[in-house]
């Protein structure tokens, strides 16, 4: 478990990075065995993976480690998740290691998930020996080509004597500026070459020079359309946890007088009971928060990339809103929407340079009016209410359990991972979080099947708090093998089972917009969830009534081990609200309204038309 290593903790206590390579520096030592020592130097405690023929070297060498930790999944996919989860919930990137072929290419959706999420992850695969790459030889793909689109950076690594510098290389690439995958695929024959062991404190990529601290010149233009500013709104995605930005967030928010709307990347990077927190924008967002960003004047965008299902149609999105767009990667400024200030930088440095700013120009907000135009409309639209009643046969109200769990759950240590679908918009509509890297969903890829591997993860990664992954019968099914990986390490985490007999999501749009044609997302009731859980020696129990919540959940999270939950829930149940796609997010679908909104709007703008 990872509570009883004794390596390196520097990622969390911000000790000295290197150290512990001390005691190799010199030795004759083969590549493989180079690999495992430089992993130490790096501080890495825990590896997810899978062996075979190309990495037998490896896990050779891994054999002998006292401070690497192997997790070893039930697939390869399962094991870049683990790390995806792991990384999300620590920090700390995380490290998988497979062999080549069908072991490299099964963690493509892996590798694309932390891709799409801005996740650091350092990927290394086992590679035939050099002179076989080419030839077709037995379990040869060629995974740097195949990856090209979906990493940060790749690395073949062709000369023993570049196998250090290499790798020192993948962790700076993905740790810094905005984190990603990186993958080093390494031939089995320079696994075996001998090499003098020497690492480096520094990378070796001139070229590659992240900027962090933000252009002061940016920063006043960015404060002299805050001075106009009226009816500001922050939207903010996952770049604030990535960069440790939530206190900042918190000031700049406080200073500014203004909301704050969040992606789903950035659910937890404001606590749910802060004031300003207006929670999720966009194609499942409240309607108070899409009319808050269909309505200001200034939209400052920090760590968020105008993403498709954020923003609707982006030609309406925030119409009459100055933009100003903070991003440690320069490519996303000015992709999707234009920035009237464009500020490349890392997101805690950027905010703490416009707090610093604003008190030296000494500006003071003027968005009374504007704050009270934003509570009528959190006062008027509602989400939908949580009763645990479901209008359809009675059965159990997914919005309601979601509350109840949220209620139960410590705010402070606890973590909820998501896979997708329905449940993961109910979830990151009712489950309120209070701390940053506390809420883990495959947000850009939208990957079924990623919410159990991650949850191993984020638990191997915090062994003292309590994770639950929330999932559907569709999802969980993707994965399901990892239940193994839980019983075997003894981890304690918890699953929710939500299995409505169908594809949940794809199954509200054809009723929505395809006139009920259910073209197959449908799901048979199979498996028996319970006793896959018994078969895998976990703890289950299923319920279909309302009155059963409470104590169902009470009992699922006090189980000592890995524990599953099947909640049966109406077929029918939908999520909502919703704005259909490529819709205005003025234009939302199953808003609720309360008392008189007639007095919510000036100059008779027609925000609020249902």
């Amino acid at each position: 478990m990872a509570e009883e290593k004794q390596g390196f903790d520097w990622y969390r206590k911000g000790l000295p990075r290197f150290g512990s390579h001390t005691a190799n520096e010199g030795r004759r030592m083969n590549g493989a065995q180079a690999l495992i020592a430089a992993l130490e130097a790096e501080g890495v405690e825990e590896i997810f993976g899978y062996p075979g023929g190309q990495a037998i070297k490896i896990y050779d060498a891994l054999y002998d480690s006292a401070q690497l930790n192997h997790i070893l999944a039930r697939h390869e996919q399962g094991a870049t998740h683990a790390a995806d989860g792991y990384a999300r919930a620590t920090g700390r990137p995380g490290v998988v290691l497979v062999t080549s072929g069908p072991g490299a290419t099964n963690t493509v959706t892996g590798i694309a998930t932390a891709y799409m999420d801005s996740v650091p992850l350092v990927v290394l695969t086992g590679q035939v020996p050099t002179k076989s790459i080419g030839t077709d030889a037995f379990q040869e793909s060629d995974i740097f080509g195949i990856t090209m689109p979906i990493v940060k950076h790749s690395f073949l690594v062709k000369d023993p004597a570049d196998l250090l510098q290499t790798v020192r290389d993948a962790f700076y690439i993905a740790t810094t500026g905005r984190p990603g995958p990186v993958l080093v695929d390494m031939p089995s024959d320079i696994l075996s070459a001998q090499i003098e062991f020497h690492y480096f404190d520094s990378s070796s990529l001139a070229s590659y020079k992240p900027t962090r601290k933000p252009n002061g010149r940016q920063v006043r233009a960015a404060i002299d359309l805050i001075g106009q500013s009226t009816s500001p709104i922050l939207y903010v995605g996952g770049g604030i946890a990535a960069s440790g930005a939530s206190a900042e967030l918190a000031a700049l928010s406080r200073a500014l007088q203004a909301p704050v709307v969040t992606t789903l990347m950035g659910k937890d990077a404001l606590p749910a009971d802060d004031p300003f927190n207006l929670g999720l924008v966009g194609m499942h967002g409240s309607k108070y928060a899409n009319l808050a960003i269909t309505s200001c004047d200034l939209l400052i965008a920090v760590g968020a990339r105008f993403s498709d299902r954020v923003t609707g149609d982006i030609s309406t999105f925030a119409p009459r809103a100055n933009v100003i767009h903070i991003d440690v990667d320069p490519a996303e400024i000015g992709k999707n929407r234009h920035a009237d200030v464009p500020i490349v930088g890392d997101a805690k440095a950027a905010l703490a340079a416009l707090l610093l700013e604003l008190g030296k120009q000494g500006i003071q907000p003027r968005t009374g009016e504007w704050l009270a135009r934003v509570r009528a409309w959190r006062d008027g639209y509602p989400l939908p209410a949580a009763e645990l009643a479901s209008p359809y046969e009675g059965g159990i109200a997914p919005e309601g359990l979601m509350r109840v769990l949220s209620d139960i759950l410590d705010p402070v240590s606890s973590i909820v991972v998501t896979d997708v679908g329905q449940h993961q918009m109910w979830a990151a509509q009712h489950i309120a979080r209070t701390c940053p890297r506390s809420f883990l969903s495959s947000g850009g890829a939208g990957t079924m099947g990623y919410g159990l591997p991650a949850s191993i993860g984020a638990q191997v990664g915090n062994p003292r708090k309590q994770v639950v992954c929330i999932t559907g019968d569709g999802s969980f099914q993707m994965c399901i093998e990892e239940m193994a990986v839980a019983t075997v390490h003894g981890l304690p985490l918890k699953v929710i089972v939500l299995n409505n007999g169908a594809l949940g999501m794809v199954h509200q749009w054809q009723s929505l917009f395809y006139r009920g044609r259910y073209s197959a997302t449908e799901l048979a009731h199979v498996p028996d969830f319970l006793k896959i859980a018994e078969a895998y020696g976990w703890g289950g129990a299923r319920i279909s009534r309302p009155e059963q919540v409470q104590g169902a959940l009470e009992k699922l999270l006090a189980a000592e081990g890995p524990a599953l939950l099947e909640v049966l829930i109406p077929e029918e149940e939908s999520v909502f609200p919703m704005v259909a796609p490529g819709s205005s997010l003025d234009d939302e679908i199953g808003a609720v309204s309360v008392g008189d909104i007639s007095k919510m709007y000036e100059d008779g703008q027609d925000a609020g038309k249902e």
